[in-house]
């Protein structure tokens, strides 16, 4: 047995529209045999996981996998239960699953969801290993594997504030996007785009931050504002911390100058030895110390935003009760097994830590962690109540004193936080800081909300939801129009109009596509660009008001969509391409995979179908959003229904395209006035036009607009690039396009027919990833057309071998009715042109199905810069000339 790959979709999928693991696995000599074949391994399985009974199965009831472990089932589908068991051992109860034959007989995909990305990808790796060791013998440790899994879950998953504003955000629709392993999340799309890294937000001033980092400078500018606060001042020996503490009178505070989540404070010393034990603690984490004095009373957290108080908490010491019998580290020890308490951040409390700060906190008391504290005596284990070492909130946002309330937020506004956390020393909340005395102790710039949403007493305060209403305000967009376009054939093209379109609207455009990535005119990225990691790239752009993502299949497949949901999605056309890869195996999976780009479309947003194409009702089924038609024909009897039942729609009549918006027809130009349909002859740039145009008119873009853009689409190398780019070179013609499907060579060489006046000389070439029958079609459809052709390869031959494709086609190309004398292979694309213009006689036309396109285009610039003065061809390459 071989696991293959292990494939995390972190977004919607053609599996599922819940992130999921793909696990490709070779059972190899297992595939026949079923688990109760076996020997002991039914037995086995359900003693190391009896959860396993709890499964449903296909069922549909407690117990039916286990059932079907008794009758037999095989190893594929058990990995799929035991991964999904595993996550739920981890504590993330998850349930869908689904197991299919791949290829090759004996490999298989396992599909499962997760909520957690580290947890579902090592419990697939888990389950493998389980299995793979009972059926080969193998020993595996997987109590010790669990424990390595969730050291890596605590690792790698979000803090638990940034977790809270990331779930508050899913609640609200709110698309987001995890930049690294840290805490660092985009939240939102393009333009109306904010990021957040715990508290600290994209609007969080840089300088308030530092500001706020400096105790000392903190509490010299609170002072000035008549804020109360302790004394004292920051010192780097510990002589003068000595000197301040006598000058302040004792008790005072220790604590780093720079510190945080309490590591290194220490209060209430009495005494310079007491001092100087805090100083050298205190050290441990920077260099400048503060030595203030010690505030007597109850510790509280508040939480400003956007100037706003949202919550109050009391935070108590971490500390045990004892019964008399059971020493100090005993009571730790139990506390931690309470199910509230995790490790680090992992759950609404942590887990008490015994540390050198813990020790000399109980030696100040005269005890240690091997004293056994009287029956119901308290016993606090730190200085501080910060919840990171084992303390407890309760909250008390209902009991503040209005004028504690202006005491907080005018703290805040002083340092200049959008997000602040407030700690105040205080005998009682619920009474004026400013007549019982207390004060300001420290501002945090980047407070945790844990304790607000977990308090252990009292009400749970949605902190996380006053901060997004402080990034997003009522009524301002969280994302921008999103527009994505798939298909076999066009998606390009299409891709190429439609951002025109919108941008003849005003606004800053973002574009996919094979060609790269393009923030209006700006070329961002290069090379084929049609993945989920090239989409982000777009809506990660502040600049980008509406992006127009080209889709492939490949992304699809290997990756899921790049986005939550869009506004519109458009499937171009369904046809022969890319079969027999990735386990799609005919036309009906591909129109079920490529069918995810108008599933994944928001409610109020349009599915933008093509009635013309025969796959488009099996599209249909998963649709859930309105749909708008285009079409080349009315009579199109989907069509027909479609308008009947008043949905809109996009047609050709009479060669003139009109607008049906549910209840009356809109002409809106004639065909032959787009130009890149050269007057209507290009078919298959009418289908891609009316697709663009259907995008337009279902997002609201007036008609006009929409005319008018399409009027100033060219099918040029500015406008459409490396689309029936059509170069006169003298009295020849060359054409250069991408088709490289059957179907994009069919529709290509139609249109050329009713274009060329001389002889079709064709460069043909396929990529080496298509069948040996794909390949030979493209050949044979080439010999029905060309006069002469030359037959290039592709430089990434995609495991084959040298001339192996060029052959295949040649003889297609023979099969079609070209003499064997009329066909020459030379594999450099660029060579092949040559070769093609050198050769070429008055009223030719050339056209190249390129694999690069701007080797090509130079090639032909240089050409156009040689012509001589009489306008005579000049040859650039004598020695690769040929007669034709």
């Amino acid at each position: 047995m071989k696991l293959i790959n292990i494939r995390v979709y972190q977004g919607r999928n053609i599996y599922s529209h819940s992130p999921v693991i793909r696990m490709d696995v070779d059972v190899d000599k297992y595939l026949d045999i079923p688990s109760c074949d076996i020997r002991n391994f039914n037995e086995t399985l359900l003693r190391q996981f009896p959860g396993l009974k709890e499964h449903k199965c296909s069922r549909g009831y407690k117990g039916g996998f286990v059932e079907r472990l008794k009758r037999g089932t095989y190893i594929p589908h058990i990995l799929e239960h035991v991964a999904i068991e595993i996550q739920s051992i981890l504590g993330f109860k998850v349930h869908f699953g689904k197991t299919r034959y791949l290829e090759k007989e004996t490999i298989y995909t396992i599909v499962f969801t997760y909520y957690d990305e580290v947890a579902g990808y090592e419990a697939g790796k888990l389950a493998f290993d389980i299995l793979e060791g009972y059926l080969e013998g193998k020993s595996i440790n997987v109590d010790e594997r669990l424990q390595e899994i969730q050291k890596k879950i605590r690792e790698k998953q979000l803090g638990p504030s940034t977790m809270a504003i990331v779930s508050e955000a899913n609640k609200r629709g709110i698309p987001t996007i995890r930049l690294a392993d840290n805490s660092l999340v985009h939240l939102g799309y393009g333009k109306y785009s904010r990021r957040i890294q715990a508290t600290i937000s994209s609007l969080t001033n840089c300088i308030s931050v530092d500001a706020a980092c400096d105790k000392e400078l903190t509490k010299g500018l609170l002072e000035i504002f008549n804020i109360p606060v302790p004394r004292g001042r920051a010192v780097t020996t510990l002589t003068d911390a000595i000197k301040v503490a006598e000058e302040l009178s004792y008790p005072v505070v220790v604590k780093p100058n720079n510190g945080n989540q309490g590591k290194g404070v220490s209060t209430n010393l009495k005494s310079s030895e007491e001092v100087e034990k805090a100083y050298h603690l205190a050290s441990l984490y920077g260099d400048q110390i503060m030595v203030e004095d010690y505030i007597k009373g109850k510790h509280y957290r508040g939480i400003v935003v956007d100037g706003k108080l949202v919550a109050v908490a009391e935070r108590i010491v971490a500390h045990v009760v004892g019964n008399g019998l059971n020493t100090i580290k005993e009571l730790i020890d139990i506390e931690n097994q309470n199910p509230l308490r995790g490790e680090d951040h992992e759950k609404p409390l942590t887990k008490i830590k015994m540390d050198e700060a813990m020790a000399l906190f109980l030696e100040k008391y005269q005890i240690d962690l091997h004293s056994i504290p009287r029956e119901n005596e308290v016993v606090y284990l730190r200085e501080t109540a910060n919840l990171s070492t084992g303390g407890i909130a309760i909250d008390v946002t209902d009991e503040i004193h209005p004028e504690n309330v202006k005491l907080f937020t005018k703290a805040v506004e002083i340092i200049g936080l959008d997000i602040a956390g407030v700690d105040v020393v205080a005998q009682d909340i619920s009474m004026n800081i400013r007549e019982t005395g207390g004060g300001i102790i420290e501002l945090n710039a980047c407070p945790g909300i844990r304790m607000h949403h977990y308090p252990s007493r009292g009400k749970d305060r949605n902190v996380a939801g006053a901060i997004l209403d402080m990034l997003f305000p009522a009524n301002c967009p969280t994302s921008i129009p999103i527009f994505s376009i798939t298909g076999t054939n066009g998606k390009t093209t299409t891709t190429r109009m439609l951002a025109n379109i919108l941008r003849k609207t005003g606004v800053t455009v973002g574009m996919t596509t094979t060609g790269g990535v393009y923030i209006n005119d700006e070329e961002v990225m290069k090379g084929d660009t049609t993945g989920p990691q090239s989409a982000k790239a777009v809506l990660l752009d502040k600049r980008v008001e509406a992006a127009v993502l080209e889709t492939a299949r490949g992304g699809i497949v290997n990756r899921g969509l790049g986005y939550d949901l869009a506004d519109v999605g458009i499937i171009t056309n369904i046809g022969d391409d890319h079969l027999g890869i990735d386990g799609i195996n005919n036309l009906e999976e591909m129109a079920k995979v490529k069918a995810l780009v108008v599933e994944a479309i928001k409610d109020e947003g349009y599915a933008v179908l093509n009635a013309d194409d025969e796959y488009t009702p099996l599209i249909l089924e998963g649709v859930r959003c309105k749909v708008i038609y285009f079409s080349q024909n009315l009579n199109n009897p989907l069509l027909k229904q479609h308008m009947e039942n008043r949905g809109k729609a996009v047609y050709l009549l009479d060669n003139k395209v009109y607008f049906y918006d549910g209840n009356k027809s809109h002409y809106v130009m004639p065909v032959n006035k787009i130009p890149s349909t050269y007057g209507g002859i290009l078919k298959y740039n009418i289908e891609n036009s009316l697709a663009a145009m259907a995008a337009a008119y279902s997002y609201g873009i007036d008609r006009k607009v929409i005319k008018e853009a399409m009027e100033a689409f060219y099918s040029n190398d500015v406008d459409n690039p490396g689309r029936f780019n059509v170069f006169q070179l003298k009295d020849f013609k060359v054409i250069v396009d991408y088709g490289h499907n059957i179907d994009g060579y069919t529709k290509v060489l139609e249109g050329l027919k009713e274009i060329k006046t001389g002889r079709l000389i064709g460069v043909i070439g396929v990529p080496g990833d298509r069948t040996d029958i794909n390949i030979l079609k493209v050949g044979e459809i080439s010999g029905k057309y060309f006069d002469y052709i030359y037959i290039k390869e592709d430089k990434d031959l995609r495991g084959r071998k040298e001339e192996e494709v060029a052959k295949i086609l040649k003889k297609g190309c023979c099969l079609g009715g070209v003499p064997e004398d009329k066909i020459l292979i030379e594999c450099c694309e660029v060579e092949a042109l040559r070769r093609a213009i050198e050769g070429a006689q008055p009223n030719d036309t050339i056209i190249v199905f390129y694999e690069e396109y701007k080797p090509l285009l130079d090639l032909i610039k240089h050409y156009e810069a040689v012509l001589d003065h009489t306008g005579e061809k000049v040859t650039i390459e004598p020695q690769l000339a040929i007669k034709a």
